[in-house]
Parts: C-alpha cells; sequence; structure tokens
C-alpha cells in the first residue's frame, strides 16, 4: 500500500474552464478517504487525475514516492472500480478475474491463486462458473471489485461503485466494503455524491464544491463542526436547520444574535472578528432542536411554531413547522413515542444555545469555544 499526495493540483479545459483549483491532500498509507460533493463538483475529475486517466494542468500527484504527473496508467500500482460493472459478457466470474492478469503475463498458476483467494475475501467462489447474465447487482459489483484485488494494487479507486443498486444492496455493499477494507488494509479513494456513504465509510471525507476542498475531515468532526455553510447543509439528513439572525454583540466567549420571533440568544462562539449589526446565520441539527411540552411561552430560547406535515417513520418521526423569520421552515427528529403531533397544531421548540453554531455573512463558521 501507498500513500498519495496531492500538491496545487489544478484540472482546465481548452476555454480555460478550471473544474479542480489548487488541490492540497495527503492521504496516508492504508487510510480509507471519501471525495464527496454535489454532481460537476470536481470530485470524479481528480480521482482520474490520480489514476492517470485524465491528464494534471498543474501541480503534483504522488503515488508513494514516485512522482505520477506523467506516469502511464498503467505503472502506478492503482486499481479502479468504475460505476459500471464494465464485464465482459461471454466470459465467467473466474475468466472476468483472471484476464487482466493473464495479459500481464502471469503465470497461469499464481492467477488461479490470487483469483480464488479474491473470490474468498469477495464471497463469491460459488460464482466463478457463472456468467454475468446470472448473477445480480450485487454480485456483479463484487466480480468488479475481485477483478481490482487480483492486480494486488498499492491503491485502490471507487468512482461511485453503488450508484446503480438498490437501496438495501447498497448498504450491504457499504458494510462489504469496510469489511474488505479491514481485511485488506490498502488505501482505498472512494467517489460518491451521497453523504451517507462518506459518513458511513470514511476514516476522513474530503468535501468538494465547485472543483475547491471545502473541508477535511473525520465524519464526526465534519458533522459537528462544518467550516461553512456549504459544509454543514451537505452533510446531514435531514439537513441542518438555518435561521438568518443578527449580531447583537460578541467578545471571545459568546455571540449574541437577534432572532427573529424569538428575541435574544447566546450562542458559544468567538465573534471577536464581526461587528455588531452583522448578518449572520445560526445552524441547529434537527436532532437538537427540542419539543416543548406545557410551556407557558416565557422561555426566551423557544420559537413559536405550527406544524405542517409529519413524517413516521418507526423509531422517530419528522416534524416539518413554519416559524416566524425561516423562510423554508424547521425540521425537528424526534423519538418515535412522541405525544402525537398533527398538521395545523401551534407549538414551541427550543434551540439549545450549545448546540447552536454561528455562520458569517461570507458563510464561514465563527470558531466554537471549548
Amino acid at each position: 500500500m501507498s500513500s498519495v499526495t496531492l500538491h496545487q493540483v489544478d484540472k482546465r479545459y481548452a476555454d480555460d474552464v478550471k473544474v479542480v483549483s489548487g488541490v492540497d491532500l495527503k492521504i496516508d498509507a492504508g487510510e480509507f478517504v471519501v471525495f464527496v460533493g454535489p454532481s460537476g463538483s470536481g470530485k470524479t475529475t481528480l480521482l482520474r487525475m490520480i489514476a492517470g486517466l485524465e491528464s494534471v494542468s498543474g501541480g503534483e500527484i504522488y503515488i508513494g514516492e514516485l512522482l505520477a504527473n506523467d506516469v502511464h496508467a498503467s505503472q502506478r500500482g492503482i486499481a479502479m472500480v468504475f460505476q459500471s460493472y464494465a464485464l465482459y459478457p461471454h466470459m465467467t466470474v473466474y475468466d472476468n478475474m483472471a484476464f487482466a492478469l493473464r495479459m500481464a503475463g502471469t503465470p497461469k498458476a499464481e492467477v488461479a491463486q490470487r483469483v480464488r483467494k479474491s473470490a474468498e475475501i469477495l464471497q463469491i467462489t460459488h460464482l466463478l462458473e457463472r456468467k454475468p447474465k446470472a448473477m445480480s447487482g450485487g454480485q456483479r459489483q463484487r466480480v468488479a471489485i475481485g477483478r481490482a484485488i487480483v492486480r494486488e494494487p498499492q491503491v485502490f479507486l471507487f468512482d461511485e461503485p453503488l450508484s446503480n443498486l438498490d437501496a438495501a444492496l447498497r448498504q450491504n455493499m457499504r458494510v462489504e466494503l469496510s469489511r474488505l477494507h479491514r481485511e485488506l488494509g490498502t488505501t482505498m479513494i472512494y467517489v460518491t455524491h451521497d453523504q451517507v456513504e462518506a459518513m458511513t465509510l470514511a476514516e476522513r471525507i474530503v468535501v468538494f464544491d465547485a472543483g475547491v476542498v471545502q473541508q477535511v475531515g473525520t465524519p464526526l468532526a465534519l458533522y459537528e463542526s462544518p467550516a461553512n455553510l456549504f459544509v454543514a447543509s451537505f452533510l446531514g439528513a435531514p439537513k441542518m436547520n438555518l435561521l438568518p439572525a443578527t449580531l447583537r454583540s460578541g467578545d471571545a466567549g459568546a455571540a449574541q444574535v437577534d432572532l427573529p420571533g424569538l428575541g435574544t440568544l447566546q450562542v458559544a462562539v468567538d465573534a471577536t472578528r464581526d461587528a455588531a449589526g452583522s448578518a449572520v446565520t445560526v445552524g441547529v441539527r434537527p436532532e437538537h432542536l427540542q419539543w416543548v411540552v406545557d410551556d407557558a411561552g416565557d422561555d426566551a430560547n423557544t420559537l413559536a411554531v405550527r406544524v405542517e406535515l409529519i413524517e413516521y417513520l418507526g423509531d422517530h418521526l419528522l416534524a416539518y413547522v413554519a416559524a416566524p423569520g425561516v423562510a423554508d421552515g424547521l425540521c425537528l427528529k424526534l423519538p418515535g413515542h412522541t405525544t402525537p403531533l398533527r398538521s395545523g397544531d401551534a407549538a414551541r421548540v427550543r434551540l439549545p444555545a450549545t448546540h447552536c453554531l454561528l455562520f458569517d455573512s461570507a458563510g464561514q463558521a465563527f470558531p466554537r469555544c471549548a
């Protein structure tokens, strides 16, 4: 296994459209890193540059100690699994997995040993004599992964490999990929637009938008402390509630903000960099909003709301409510045994100040206080 180092990597096309801009990133040997972002954010283009399938317009890509910018894809020690299974329909599973080794002149006995070992790891030994048309989507994806494993690469690259599977198969394959990484210990870089895949698979997540890295960190760090409004909104389902507000005052220990319909809220952030009167945004996750029961209405940290929609999801429910000054309303994630709620009900919601985040007018997060 090898590390992957990117230094100021750019990608521009002939019309000077920049799709990847100034990426600096170190992926340690044996690490599982996920590139995530919306369509067109540059994540797949960067993956293809690492693979050698796209040229580099600027910067340097290292595979281990090897400067790989001008190294042919076949010489980089990388195996890539694509969104499309791309299996040879006329070949058996065994022959599909053995094809690249045979083309490389690998001895027959070694080919057999590598294919059998990979099939055992992926639990597809019983499928080796089948052809692709006789297998399910999940089985075909395992074969595509097995075809990469037999090459014993230094780095695995995955380009949205689960997007063609249904929800149940995607969940099963996420578990399989995590197990595979534990067993092989090989460096893995995985591209997806699905934030659930990113959160469940990654040791570290790299969030992209418009070709620029927005934030790098563990799933928990990005979820709890997003660097900006884009990361805050992109990670999390349902997404973070965002409330427009005005900065009343602030110092190194806390910010006082005015929220329409709520009054003044204290948020535990360092607000020394912005002046009073600045436009800010308060962010709070749906699971942190609290449904107020038997409230007299004198709590300064509560909002008067009206229930618009309830989604019952078994162990929990999602309550969508209209709130003053919040164009898109708010979403609360509540236990499934919550007192029955109905559309049209008037109620109150509490914003716990310790769980609130604050973003400035440029969308950048204020530093949280320890």
